[in-house]
């Protein structure tokens, strides 16, 4: 019987155990910190863990990722460098980001913030509406998550740019790579949107200098990773009216510190980072199932490519 170490942090413990044990019954679930005999270790599923927490299991076979970005895994310098790190890839995840990512920019692009605010001042001012044809939304980030919020904007008409580190061709969509790429995009972008998985390469790409090649009165929706944003950078930008307004979802610290300035502003919105939440009852049946994959000698799908960081 296979053995799964539990080191999910920030999360509902019990039912991810139902879940997981309504998935394979024959899996046998330990919960950190009480792990037993570190030997027994199989596999590990792990979400925000503490440092070292893979440290000392002589027998892990892969580690499991609770979320689509693993770059809390990664931190840790104790994994091994052989072993397998799975992220998660589930079509709920993919589709609870594009319900995510539709919804803010179709707030932006139907003026709710302005409306809102005239709401507040008994204001009754209709403005006028631009086309969904004539708004450019670029979504940083072509992956799983990126790739389908660019083809679900596409079905509202929307003229959708995209950006990935290398050349990437998706119908109905016009695809940047590259640096040079990536500031031809942004010069373009009414909308931005952040999906990239956090690197070395991507960590801070959303700073002072790329902001400022958007369009005058662009928006930000970041729903990646709070990393990418230098935060310092985006009130200077608010305020002095090179950006409309920004969705954040991530942050770097995270929960954010109550006295921080992001909470006050009126042009910012922010999300306990919950654009996308992993649903215990698919996502166990898709590490189960790679599990058992794995045990009958098959390779396990999604590992991640450590030199890339996805």
């Amino acid at each position: 019987m296979p053995v799964m170490l539990f080191a999910c942090f920030h999360v509902d413990t019990q039912a991810w155990k139902a879940a997981l044990a309504a998935a394979d019954p024959g899996l046998e679930i330990r919960v950190w910190p009480d792990i037993g005999d570190p030997a027994e270790i199989d596999y590990a599923f792990v979400w925000k863990q503490p440092k070292g927490v893979l440290d000392g299991l002589p027998n892990l076979k892969a580690v499991f990722s609770l979320g689509a970005g693993v770059e809390h895994v990664l931190l840790d310098d104790s994994l091994p460098a052989h072993l397998p790190l799975v992220r998660m890839v589930d079509p709920t995840l993919v589709s609870s980001m594009v319900e995510f990512v539709v919804m803010r920019v179709l707030h932006y692009h139907r003026h709710m913030p302005t409306y809102e605010q005239q709401q507040r001042e008994g204001l009754w001012k209709p403005l006028s509406q631009t086309l969904a044809s004539d708004r450019r939304v670029a979504i940083l980030g072509l992956g799983e998550l990126g790739a389908a919020s660019a083809r679900a904007l596409t079905g509202f008409g929307f003229d959708v740019l995209g950006w990935s580190r290398t050349a990437k061709d998706i119908a109905g969509i016009r695809c940047f790579h590259g640096p040079d790429g990536l500031e031809a995009m942004l010069a373009q972008a009414d909308i931005l949107v952040c999906l990239l998985p956090l690197t070395d390469q991507t960590r801070g790409i959303l700073n002072r200098r790329t902001l400022s090649l958007l369009p005058a009165g662009a928006f930000l929706i970041n729903a990646a990773r709070g990393g990418h944003l230098v935060e310092d950078d985006l009130i200077p930008l608010l305020d002095g009216g090179r950006l409309a307004g920004a969705t954040l979802d991530v942050f770097a610290t995270e929960p954010l510190p109550t006295d921080h300035p992001f909470w006050t502003h009126s042009a910012i919105t922010i999300l306990p980072h919950t654009a996308a939440l992993t649903h215990p009852g698919t996502a166990s049946r898709i590490i189960t199932a790679n599990i058992a994959r794995h045990r009958t000698g098959k390779g396990l799908v999604n590992v991640v490519d450590r030199a890339k960081g996805y």
